[in-house]
């Protein structure tokens, strides 16, 4: 990821196929938003208004809470079988 202080819109590059998928269908459904800049064989560029970026605390999780989330996610995987 590329910004500029001068500049209104963030320069993402990337390889990873999941970002890309992502980022694809982000362009897809707001053309006017995300654009795909450059691609080739095994990259893309993305470009996108800085507002669009985000970077949040990592979520913690009481060790409680982790094991009530882990008896309810047996409970509807077992429920699905």
């Amino acid at each position: 990821m590329n910004f500029n202080a001068e500049e209104p819109d963030a320069i993402v590059y990337t390889r990873d196929k999941a970002v890309m998928r992502q980022l694809d269908t982000l362009v897809t459904e707001y053309p006017d938003i995300f654009k795909c800049i450059g691609e080739t064989d095994i990259d893309k560029t993305y470009s996108m208004p800085k507002s669009r970026i985000s970077y949040r605390k990592p979520r913690k999780i009481s060790e409680a809470k982790r094991q009530q989330a882990r008896e309810a996610m047996k409970k509807i995987n077992n429920s699905a079988n």
